[in-house]
């Protein structure tokens, strides 16, 4: 206890000889120097004053993360980063030694991190047939942990494994999952699929959505939707859009990117077979971040979010990004570089990290990402996600966009681009020197285990970026799927569709659609003009039988090219013509990238559009071209050039099904003018359009859009049907009865959800 002292009693002090000062006495100087000297206590005193402020002010905003965590950068900043040396050619081989496995070969596996006893989950994942289970443990992992048929590799085991990242590795953490891919590409691997404990895969069957080969007989040869790289401003996407969910986010996605909820205006396509990670949505339990799970989960029950199994897979081009995570991936051969899991950032940041980086490193192979239908439904165990361990993202992962988007090597081998943009991340503050050094013992270790580095290719980013043409505008428009809307309650389902029947109306509602039923119009007359009459200017329907109360005219299907004049000279102010029989149907939302002032037909289908050699034929092909070469002779010489550079054959007569064709407003009077040629020839309606058609222009002039529709196409086996919302048209379709019309509505309906209103 302290205890003040009491004055003591005043001494008198000893006299000391006054001096009194002279007003007009010599000034002292007044230079630096003696100034400092004779206000020093002063300088002391306002020196503590201002230290003691900003400590203050410090401490006060030490509750900000995002100042924490920019104070922490900026003195990591300060710190010395060594580049690793590396000696590329001499490393040693490391085989395995150590584990039972030593002789086992296997080219797909999966890697998965194990804290408790086998889940239901990963029991049904170790019965999948043709992929081997590789189970990495931790320290919290059961000591006796086993399950039949899954290779399991305890912490001692990974130790003795000789590979250098085990140096590196956290104890508790699964990003030692590490250590599974190199033993998983020591043993045989050509393909991983990254994934966790509880999600079941859907069917049992990994390759359903995901393309698990990309080369050989196996492999689906098909062109891939991708996002358009029109909008250079745009870094990243949110894929769940896509998929029918545009108010969740994946864990990554920059929360100030959350908002852009609209989906793509058109897509373009990119050649399948080098999506080399292959990123699939989870049903249930998506990859979301906390800042989504606490703001939007209900408080007793856990998260069952549903995505379009339907929608097409859709890739990303170069400067475009999307997150990417451990739970649902599959990387090829070309990318298992990329797998490397940070260990200097949070556990919840690890994964996106490594996604980004390795995107951006994927485009110096001339790889891409691709994201897929839901492969997994993933159980919500009502957990909580912990914010602390997703700091790195919230505050770094927009800059990080950026930096990876900017970043450029000078570098001829890919290895040493991946060290040199670690050690650059390194610098900017996105994960430590501590992750540079295990990027060079992961590349060592890669060599080691005998993989071999994929070559480089050009990039493309500084090129000047390509004009996307019509012909080169894909349309696919997103189901709407109930979810949570950004906290809002959802009323905007009926906003959204309607907004899309307002754009496809915009685009066709000055075109008139002329359809010619085969089947009874007075069971489905009103249902075609209640379907397409929403979209087209009108609907004028011709039949064999005429019924004035349904408003339908006559008309006879071999020659009904011949009653087109009078409807084109009916509506003269309308932009085109577009007809259509009433066995095939029309994905009108598929059209609205196609050049309204080119002529559109089937051209490029080869069993609608093909060639009849005439020796050895029957008398009406005869009889047909006979007439055809009678009205070409005829023609004015621009139509005669035109027909004779498109039709160079004088031995084949060309035939058309005619079942859909566009006219556009330019070529109304070439196509009367035709049609006046023939005047009263007996020619077939399915020699006539061809004739006409090439005769108004080149057929590589015609706009591609009718490239791609299904025709007469063998019925896929795992399907009811081979109708598809992804094409422009689909025949042979019958409707003849209200019935059919019914279903026809509801298979529509995956293109045009607002089309179950009618029904």
């Amino acid at each position: 206890m302290l205890v003040q002292n009491r004055p003591s009693p005043k001494q008198e002090s000893p006299k000391l000889p006054t001096h009194h000062s002279n007003r007009f006495s010599p000034s002292k100087s007044l230079d630096f120097s003696t100034w400092v000297s004779d206000n020093l206590y002063k300088i002391f005193a306002i020196a503590l004053l201002i230290a003691t402020v900003a400590a203050l002010f410090f401490l006060r905003n030490v509750g900000d993360s995002a100042a924490l965590l920019c104070f922490q950068s900026q003195s990591k900043a300060l710190e010395t980063i060594h580049f690793p040396h590396v000696d590329w050619t001499n490393i040693q081989t490391l085989t395995d030694t150590t584990t039972p496995f030593a002789n086992f070969r296997s080219d797909k596996w999966i890697v998965v991190s194990v804290v408790n006893y086998p889940s239901d989950s990963l029991r049904k994942i170790a019965k999948i047939k043709g992929w081997q289970v590789l189970a990495i443990g931790s320290s919290k992992t059961p000591d006796d942990w086993f399950l039949k048929g899954t290779i399991f590799l305890s912490v001692e085991q990974q130790v003795k494994l000789g590979f250098r990242v085990v140096d590196y590795l956290p104890y508790d953490s699964y990003v030692r999952k590490s250590v599974g891919y190199l033993f998983a590409i020591q043993h045989g691997a050509k393909k991983i699929y990254d994934v966790d404990d509880r999600g079941d895969v859907i069917d049992d069957d990994i390759g359903k959505h995901f393309d698990v080969e990309l080369v050989g007989e196996s492999a689906r040869q098909e062109v891939i939707l991708q996002y358009s790289h029109e909008n250079v401003n745009r870094s990243v996407v949110n894929p769940y859009i896509h998929f029918g969910q545009r108010s969740v986010w994946p864990r990554g996605m920059p929360l100030e990117n959350v908002g852009e909820i609209g989906h793509e205006e058109y897509y373009t396509e990119v050649f399948g077979g080098k999506q080399f990670i292959q990123q699939g949505i989870s049903n249930g339990l998506p990859d979301v971040d906390s800042v989504f799970y606490f703001t939007r989960k209900p408080a007793f029950e856990g998260f069952d979010i549903r995505f379009d199994d339907r929608a097409p897979k859709v890739a990303l081009p170069q400067g475009v990004m999307v997150p990417v995570n451990s739970f649902n991936t599959i990387y090829h051969s070309s990318a298992f570089w990329g797998l490397m899991l940070p260990v200097s950032v949070s556990s919840m940041a690890s994964d996106v990290l490594r996604g980004y980086w390795g995107q951006r490193l994927l485009w110096e192979i001339g790889g891409y990402v691709a994201v897929y239908p839901p492969t997994v439904h993933r159980y919500d165990r009502i957990e909580a996600y912990p914010f602390s361990e997703e700091k790195d993202l919230h505050v770094n992962v927009g800059r990080l966009i950026k930096f990876l988007i900017s970043w450029r090597s000078n570098k001829h081998r890919l290895f040493e681009k991946i060290l040199e943009l670690s050690f650059a991340m390194a610098e900017e503050g996105f994960w430590t020197e501590k992750d540079v050094k295990f990027t060079a013992a992961w590349l060592q270790d890669l060599i080691a285990v005998g993989y071999q580095q994929p070559r480089l290719m050009s990039l493309e980013l500084d090129r000047p970026r390509a004009n996307i043409g019509h012909g080169d505008r894909k349309d696919f428009v997103p189901q709407k799927l109930p979810s949570v809307h950004l906290g809002v309650e959802e009323i905007g389902t009926v906003n959204y569709e309607i907004g899309n029947l307002i754009r496809w109306r915009k685009n066709f509602g000055n075109v008139v659609l002329i359809m010619f039923c085969t089947g009874p119009v007075q069971r489905t007359a009103l249902e075609w003009r209640l379907l397409y009459g929403r979209i087209f200017k009108a609907v004028v329907i011709l039949s064999e039988q005429k019924n004035l109360e349904l408003v339908v005219e006559e008309g006879k299907l071999d020659h009904v090219y011949k009653q087109l004049p009078n409807i084109l000279n009916r509506f003269t102010s309308a932009e085109g013509f577009l007809f259509l029989q009433d066995d095939t149907i029309l994905n009108y939302w598929n059209l609205v990238q196609a050049d309204k002032n080119k002529l559109w037909i089937t051209n490029k289908v080869s069993e609608s559009w093909s060639s009849v050699q005439l020796p050895g034929n029957s008398d009406w092909f005869t009889k047909q071209a006979e007439m055809v070469k009678k009205i070409v002779t005829s023609m004015p010489v621009h139509f005669q050039i035109s027909y004779k550079e498109s039709i160079k054959s004088d031995t084949s007569l060309t035939l058309c099904s005619s079942e859909v064709f566009y006219i556009p407003r330019r070529s109304v009077a070439d196509y009367i003018d035709l049609v006046n040629l023939v005047g009263n020839l007996d020619v077939h309606q399915k020699v006539a359009i061809p004739m006409i058609f090439s005769a108004m222009d080149s057929p590589d002039n015609f706009d591609s859009v009718f490239d791609t529709m299904v025709y007469k196409q063998k019925q896929p086996s795992n399907s009811s049907t081979f109708y598809s919302p992804e094409v422009p048209a689909v025949h042979p379709w019958k409707v003849s009865s209200e019935e059919d019309f019914i279903k026809l509505i509801r298979i529509m309906a995956a293109g045009d959800p607002l089309l179950m209103e009618l029904v």
